[in-house]
């Protein structure tokens, strides 16, 4: 690596700081307290991912890197949540943009194509992995809204209702299954 490569990464580690100080919108919006970054949602993603994806079947160390930068955009678009008004289109070439500038700061190709395959693979959602993931993403934000809702006595039922049906695997159905389960004894 010679020192414009190195340059470029430390750009790159810049940018995804930035995901530790973007606090998640829909929390911001329900005036939890003291709310998660999406660096914060990344990290449990990827935690789920690396102890379940065995129970899954999937190759679990490519569904953790996806879980790494499933929302690496939101470096630079910030967490575009769906009462946006923003389609689903639009987002994904906000999001594609973003990419395309943070990879093009990767100097190794073979990291570069990897960081941007993952997150496509993701984006398309058909793959086992981009699957277990997706449910990942919907299953941490459940967790996190149950543990907001102990902490700060506040009602977050909606974030429970965005996700209902919407499970496609088995992990994902019995992890979420559990969580509401075990949310509605605490009622």
């Amino acid at each position: 690596m010679d020192s414009l490569g190195a340059r470029k990464l430390l750009e790159l580690y810049g940018l995804c700081t930035r995901l530790k100080r973007t606090k998640r919108t829909g929390w911001v919006r329900r005036g939890v307290r003291e709310p998660e970054s999406v660096a914060d949602h990344m990290h449990r993603a990827s935690i789920v991912a690396l102890t379940a994806g065995e129970w899954e079947g999937v190759d679990t160390s490519k569904a953790v890197k996806m879980a790494v930068v499933h929302d690496l955009a939101e470096a630079i678009v910030g967490d575009i949540a769906p009462s946006d008004g923003i389609s689903k289109e639009e987002k994904h070439r906000r999001e594609k943009a973003a990419m395309d500038e943070m990879t093009s700061l990767v100097c190794g190709e073979q990291a570069r194509k990897e960081l941007m395959a993952l997150w496509e693979e993701y984006e398309m959602g058909q793959t086992p992995e981009a699957m277990f993931v997706k449910d990942i993403d919907k299953l941490e934000m459940i967790l996190q809204a149950t543990e907001y809702e102990e902490e700060q006595g506040i009602n977050l039922q909606d974030f429970f209702d965005s996700t209902k049906g919407k499970f496609q695997t088995d992990t994902g159905k019995v992890l979420a299954e559990e969580v509401n389960r075990s949310r509605d004894t605490r009622k």
